[in-house]
Formats: structure tokens, C-alpha cells, sequence
């Protein structure tokens, strides 16, 4: 790793120690799960490409900032806050890769990844949302089991793995989930 894609790693990852939301651990609930992304990136690719890493890193960045709840109830709601909150990271990133001296193009390319461009065409895309994917699994599906109603999540569940490469689907079964949890997505799998 480059020193400057380490100060920038670093630098992400003291924004998104600030999150209010905490994880098990105490820290900053966006903090653990950049730091999840990337291990789970490494694990579907050999080499990813700089900007990948920092948006692998960012995906979450500063996404406690747009509050769910100041959105509609719903599916509409819910999407556009999802599409505001992408759009808010790309810009923080931007913020923080522009003061570490990276060139336009580097800085576009990663704001292109967090806003999941090209998604089921462009591979990098294909990486982001995966190791993302595989974090929200990981980190916020079994609070979200206790919550929700179970049909419901089964058609989350259905929607995720949809958006996911084969390679990431196969590691689901890696995820320590409740029994639950395990049984929505054994249901979400099903034919």
C-alpha cells in the first residue's frame, strides 16, 4: 500500500469513527464496517485497483449524517434515501481525497463506485456492492430480523443476493448469523 492510499485509508477511517452508532466492540459502527468491506474485497479479488479500495473503505462513509428517518416511510422513501446517502458519501470522499492531492479522474472514479455506477456491468462496481452487501449480512441483518416481519426480510434477503456476484453469494455461508437469520436467508436461497 502506497503511503498515500494509507493516509487515506487512515483518513476515512477517522471519519467514520465518528459515528454515533456503535458497534458490539464500542466503535463506530461505519468504522467496523469499512474495515469489514475491505477484508471481504480481498477475499473476491487479488488486486483491486486504488480506487476500489477507497471506495471499498468509504462506502459508509459519514452515512449516519442523512438520517433514515428523515425520509418517508416506505420503499420510495427508503430508496431515495439510499441514492441521497451515496451521493453524500462520493462527496465527503471527495472532500478527503482531493486534500490528500488526488488527481480529478482518481477522485471521480471513486465517487462513481460509491454512487454504484455501472452496477452489472463494470466488475469494480460489482466489488463495491458486494463487500458491501456481505457487510450489511454481517453487521445489520440480525438486529434487523428481530425488528421486521419475516416475509418482508425474506424478500430483502432475495433482493441482496440478486445484486450480488456468485463468488460473494457463496461466502454468505461464511457470515455467523442467529438461527433466525440463517433460516430467512436459507429461505430467501431457496428455489
Amino acid at each position: 500500500m502506497s503511503d498515500r492510499l494509507a493516509l487515506a485509508v487512515a483518513a476515512i477511517d477517522t471519519a467514520n469513527a465518528e459515528d454515533p452508532n456503535r458497534y458490539d466492540d464500542g466503535r463506530g459502527l461505519a468504522l467496523v464496517q469499512g474495515e469489514l468491506a475491505s477484508r471481504w474485497a480481498d477475499r473476491l479479488t487479488d488486486s483491486p485497483a486504488e480506487p476500489v479500495v477507497l471506495a471499498v473503505r468509504a462506502h459508509h462513509l459519514k452515512r449516519w449524517e442523512i438520517e433514515r428517518s428523515s425520509y418517508p416511510e416506505g420503499r420510495a422513501g427508503y430508496l431515495r434515501w439510499r441514492r441521497d446517502n451515496k451521493a453524500h458519501q462520493a462527496d465527503s470522499a471527495g472532500v478527503i481525497l482531493g486534500a490528500l492531492g488526488y488527481d480529478r479522474s482518481t477522485v471521480q472514479r471513486v465517487q462513481e463506485l460509491l454512487r454504484r455506477k455501472g452496477l452489472g456491468s463494470d466488475p469494480d462496481t460489482q466489488l463495491v456492492e458486494d463487500s458491501a452487501c456481505l457487510v450489511f449480512l454481517e453487521t445489520q441483518f440480525d438486529a434487523m430480523v428481530a425488528r421486521l416481519e419475516r416475509d418482508h426480510l425474506v424478500r430483502v434477503v432475495a433482493k441482496t443476493l440478486a445484486k450480488m456476484s456468485p463468488e460473494a453469494v457463496a461466502l454468505t455461508a461464511e457470515i455467523e448469523l442467529s438461527d433466525a437469520a440463517a433460516g430467512i436467508v436459507a429461505q430467501a436461497t431457496a428455489p
